[in-house]
């Protein structure tokens, strides 16, 4: 089952959205469980409070009070990563203004139901990959279980006494690791991981944005490009965000 929060400040798109859910419900055999909020504000205090997370979040953009986008920078400042977001909206030109907060899709309205259903099965689909990928990694106090999506960098931080010493930044935490960078980078080449350094390893998902011959990353690191990978490092991060948008 994936819960879906929709918040749109007109209940009629509210209830277009949650009917195109269930109408996909039962073609596809998918459980939706669905939230609906009137604003940006109501969805934040509902993670305020502890309300349970959702898998797909839909925000209309144009909202009376806070925006869409808005809404998700908030969301994503409250360390809300995991979160997919699909954006609403009645102007393209919203989408670059997007970037910053990792947004899966943006839907034009009116919202034709067969793209609709394309992309929250493509979605489905996302999270049932993420499930199955997960990286042992090698410490201190044994082998550490990590999925994909949390993990935000790798960074080799050898020292005079400790060899092939790792540092891995996390959406829960930083830990430290054994091995080699190199092996790392070949073990992760197919997914969505790039080495932007010799010594640096980042999760592209977590690409905040670009500062000069930096990467700004989600959890507000910098980490510098090596000096002869700034255009490449640029490129993959550009063909990654398209793909995810296909």
């Amino acid at each position: 089952m994936y819960r879906i929060a929709i918040c749109d400040d007109e209940q009629p798109r509210r209830k277009d959205v949650r009917r195109m859910l269930l109408d996909l419900s039962v073609k596809s055999g998918i459980d939706f469980e669905t939230g609906l909020f009137a604003s940006g504000e109501e969805l934040l205090v509902h993670y305020e409070e502890g309300g349970e997370p959702f898998h797909i979040l839909v925000l209309d953009i144009e909202m009376t009070g806070l925006s869409g986008i808005e809404t998700a920078r908030k969301l994503r400042d409250m360390r809300r990563l995991g979160e997919q977001i699909i954006f609403l909206t009645s102007y393209a030109e919203y989408m670059l203004e997007s970037f910053d907060v990792m947004t899966f899709q943006y839907l034009l309205k009116p919202v034709d139901p067969a793209v609709f259903e394309e992309k929250m099965l493509k979605l489905c689909r996302y999270f049932e990959e993420k499930e199955r990928e997960i990286l042992i990694v090698k410490s201190a106090e044994g082998d550490l279980v990590l999925h994909h999506d949390e993990i935000i960098s790798i960074e080799a931080a050898n020292g005079l006494t400790v060899k092939n010493k790792l540092k891995i930044t996390t959406t829960r935490g930083v830990y430290d690791g054994r091995g080699l960078i190199s092996s790392y980078a070949e073990a992760l080449k197919d997914g969505r991981f790039l080495q932007i350094h010799r010594s640096i390893l980042i999760n592209l998902s977590h690409v905040h944005k670009f500062s000069g011959s930096r990467v700004v990353m989600s959890n507000a690191a910098e980490l510098p490009i090596g000096r002869s990978k700034v255009k490449e490092v640029k490129d993959a991060c550009t063909r990654f965000m398209v793909a995810r948008a296909e």
